[in-house]
């Protein structure tokens, strides 16, 4: 079956993963969802990503963090969606939970945070806001 929206999908079982406390979520691989795996593990919301090749398509396998019993990860939304696609100049970059969240971009420079991308100055795609 194909999914009108894999981010979305990526998202959702990274937050119900985190909800039912499993330490291990598995998610059909491509780029973009690679590049949010890294970004989720550079700010330490997951330990480690890891990249399984088979004769398809290939799946993350992302190790969640815990702390105390607790996700790190308490809340994951997606911003920009197939249908309305919600792109942002570098001075209108939205700032999550008075800056204790962050919010990942997809621009021209590649996926980032919000940080990097007003440190860079650049605009692009919010792709999801998490905190």
């Amino acid at each position: 079956m194909a999914l009108s929206d894999p981010i979305a999908d990526m998202l959702t079982r990274i937050r119900n993963a985190s909800m039912a406390k499993k330490p291990v979520v598995d998610v059909p691989s491509s780029g973009v969802k690679c590049e949010i795996a890294r970004v989720l593990m550079e700010k330490g919301f997951v330990k480690k990503f890891v990249v399984v090749d088979d004769n398809k398509q290939g799946i993350i396998k992302i190790l969640l963090r815990y702390t105390n019993g607790e996700p790190a990860i308490q809340g994951l939304v997606r911003f920009s969606r197939p249908g309305l696609r919600q792109y942002v100049s570098a001075v209108k970059l939205p700032r999550v939970r008075s800056g204790l969240g962050f919010a990942i971009l997809s621009t021209p420079q590649g996926v980032m945070t919000d940080h990097e991308a007003r440190q860079q100055n650049v605009g692009g795609e919010v792709l999801c806001k998490v905190w």
